[in-house]
């Protein structure tokens, strides 16, 4: 991996930072978001840039929290799920092999109606 500096805008303010060419579209996208989210404290009442890039900071520190626990939530979830899945599998496997017994049954000769596959 080599390093490479790139220029972003945070805040109004040129900074350089360095960053590999693979984790450089990850980096500008931060730096995006970043942004957005102080230009959004700046305009919501912070005059500091220092107090709005906490403010920045903790929303992005919040919603990161927030998506883990819902993934979490969603792991558990599907561990539910897939134990009904297993069950309703092991149900329609059950049922089937009902059918096919029945079927063997209704085909038998002198039964009334013949099954025809």
């Amino acid at each position: 991996m080599s390093q490479q500096r790139i220029e972003v805008t945070l805040a109004g303010q040129k900074i350089t930072l360095a960053t590999s060419t693979e984790h450089e579209p990850l980096l500008r996208a931060a730096c995006v978001l970043v942004d957005e989210q102080i230009q959004l404290a700046i305009n919501g009442g912070n005059r500091s840039i220092e107090r709005a890039s906490m403010m920045a900071a903790l929303k992005i520190a919040g919603d990161f929290i927030a998506l883990q626990k819902n993934q979490a939530q969603q792991s558990t979830n599907s561990n539910v799920s897939s134990e009904e899945v297993a069950r309703l599998q092991a149900e329609i496997h059950g049922l089937e092999e009902q059918v096919d017994t029945l079927m063997q049954t209704l085909s038998l000769p002198g039964s009334p109606r013949p099954i025809v596959p």
